[in-house]
């Protein structure tokens, strides 16, 4: 039997790949056009197929995981990302990379399944220390993986970046079946396909018109197709899997006051995560000449944006302490205060690039708070047939923030622009306007985490060891 130590290790690793496939493409998505020889919004492509695979994968396949075993889940998911690294590694067109960056969004999925293995396979005094570990890889993958990117981009052939994903995906995928064991819970019952169609449909129409209402017009018929189509569907979906023995998602245990108020609390903590990747990186970035910006390199943008990362890795044992002693929902209370310091910092203080700093770094124990906490609230709220699908539910909430913050923020700061030098910038106002958002996002995290029950499950866990 591997160490525990070692499943833990092996499962962030997993996180990690996760959230390098995010970062992978910022270094160039401005550049796609050319490089791609496509328009922006056939471009646009690249990052809307990653978004919205792993907005429907996610779920799904917590449930896969809690009926044939996580751990198979987890192997197939890396493989599936693994095969679309090598597709987009050999494409040149962008018929190939869009189909590639599809598949790699599957990895996505092994953060949720991952948090669910540690709590069947590790003792239960190691349980929060770990979840708060893994959800610290979320925001560790992403800061260490931009640098990187902004460096292979700017040294060698753009193409090199899908096949460092490949060989990290190789890595991952032998060192989960080499370390980590098969859980022994399952969940009987069969497979609900048509749950799974109707919340895929669901989805991707309100992403769809989440991720592209900026570009196509928020009024424009095919955004209002979507978006109320897509809303349309879901409620049917939802009709549909209260009436059935065995539903892709049980909504009476989402119904629960603590995974209800949990949800909302990561849509609103992932919007103001999203905000602030949005507005930082182009503060550091703009011109100068522009009265807004620093005039930063992306390379140097990047470092500075980091520590975001690092901090949320260094508090991640202080959360894990914090959670085994008074319970998860102090946690997420302490994430939102940081999360509202760091943009009433950023509203007082933006003239110097240490601002900046001292920002990312409020961000980094905000999120590693937060987001350490979600899994652990829904973990002692759930009965345990039900954590893949439900840690994966969290997720997919979590992405309806940042996919939101992402396309609000955007819309904000294009409305604001100005013209500098014969080049439309973001304004300042805009810059204000967004921060105050991300604020606001992060005042109703605190707001719904106040109403968060906090009496534990108190359910046995038969597959901990004892």
């Amino acid at each position: 039997m591997p160490s525990q130590g070692a499943i833990i290790a092996v499962l962030a690793a997993a996180g990690l790949c996760s959230s390098f496939m995010f970062t992978l493409m910022v270094p160039i998505q401005s550049k796609l056009p050319e490089l791609l020889d496509a328009s922006r919004e056939d471009t646009a492509w690249v990052v809307t197929s990653t978004l919205l695979a792993a907005a429907v994968i996610t779920p799904i396949s917590g449930r896969l995981g809690d009926m044939y075993g996580k751990r198979r889940i987890v192997l197939v998911l890396t493989a599936v990302m693994v095969v679309g690294s090598v597709i987009a590694a050999l494409s040149p067109g962008i018929i190939g990379i869009i189909v590639g960056r599809t598949l790699q969004g599957a990895i996505v999925g092994v953060v949720p399944l991952g948090i669910s293995i540690m709590r069947d396979v590790l003792h239960e005094d190691r349980v929060d220390s770990a979840i708060a570990f893994m959800s610290a890889t979320l925001g560790v993958g992403g800061a260490l993986g931009l640098p990187i990117s902004a460096l292979v981009t700017e040294r060698s052939d753009w193409h090199v970046l899908f096949w460092m994903a490949a060989a990290l995906g190789v890595v991952v995928f032998a060192l989960v079946l080499w370390i980590v064991p098969v859980s022994v819970l399952r969940t009987a019952g069969r497979f609900d396909y048509v749950g799974a169609v109707g919340l895929a449909l669901g989805l991707i129409g309100i992403l769809l018109a989440i991720s592209r209402g900026g570009d196509w017009g928020w009024g424009s018929p095919a955004v209002l197709a979507c978006g109320l189509g897509g809303l349309a569907v879901l409620l049917v979906w939802g009709w549909y899997e209260l009436r059935i023995d065995a539903p892709l998602l049980d909504l009476r245990v989402a119904a629960r006051p603590a995974v209800l108020l949990t949800n909302i609390a990561s849509v609103a903590m992932g919007f103001s995560l999203f905000a602030s990747n949005v507005v930082y990186p182009q503060l550091l970035e703009l011109p100068a000449a522009t009265g807004v910006g620093f005039g930063l390199s992306l390379l140097v943008a990047s470092l500075i944006v980091m520590p975001s990362g690092l901090v949320m890795m260094v508090l991640s044992p202080v959360a894990g302490r914090i959670a085994t002693r008074t319970g998860p929902k102090l946690l997420l209370l302490l994430g939102a205060v940081s999360l509202i310091a760091a943009y009433g910092f950023t509203l007082l203080f933006s003239s110097e690039v240490w601002h900046i700093l001292v920002a990312n770094i409020l961000i980094g124990a905000g999120i590693g708070f937060g987001y350490a906490s979600m899994p652990m609230l829904i973990m002692r709220s759930v009965p345990q047939s039900e954590t893949g699908a439900s840690n994966g539910l969290n997720a997919l909430f979590r992405s309806l923030g940042t996919s939101t913050a992402a396309a609000v923020v955007g819309a904000v700061l294009a409305a604001s622009a100005v013209d500098v030098g014969g080049v439309a910038v973001p304004s300042s106002a805009g810059f204000t306007l967004s921060l105050v958002l991300g604020l606001a996002a992060a005042g109703l995290a605190l707001v719904v985490g106040l109403f968060i029950p906090t009496r534990a499950a108190g359910e046995r866990h038969p597959s901990l060891p004892q």
